[in-house]
């Protein structure tokens, strides 16, 4: 267990600091710092079904950037412009988030995919 957090830990660590903004995708070019690294992880995961993905959306007049998780019972994240966590909408046991984004999908508007990892 402590040897894959250290993995991960130098993964995040090596990811953040070799992000270069003239190699990220063009569709994530103009997204947060900390959501480009995490797109970068991402890509180094297998792939899924469904895909991983980040989606953008207008939420309550804000930008915010909804997460998808790998498989299974994890929470989907939302986040804001400046990553701050704003909740989970859906995932988890119960499929039902955290209860934080009870009116997400509702509100959310003019979804547009990002990034997914096929």
């Amino acid at each position: 267990m402590q040897k894959s957090n250290l993995i991960y830990c130098f993964l995040f660590l090596f990811a953040s600091c070799s992000v270069n903004k003239t190699n990220v995708d063009k569709g994530i070019s103009g997204m947060p710092p900390c959501l480009v690294t995490k797109i970068e992880l991402m890509k180094s995961d297998s792939k899924q079904t469904p895909p991983q993905s980040v989606a953008e959306y207008d939420y309550k007049g804000n930008t915010v950037f909804y997460v998808t998780m790998p498989c299974c019972d994890q929470f989907n994240v939302v986040y804001d412009s400046d990553c701050n966590y704003l909740g989970a909408p859906d995932g988890g046991i119960t499929g039902k988030g955290d209860g934080k984004l009870t009116d997400f999908y509702a509100t959310a508007k003019n979804k547009k995919i990002v990034w997914e990892n096929r």
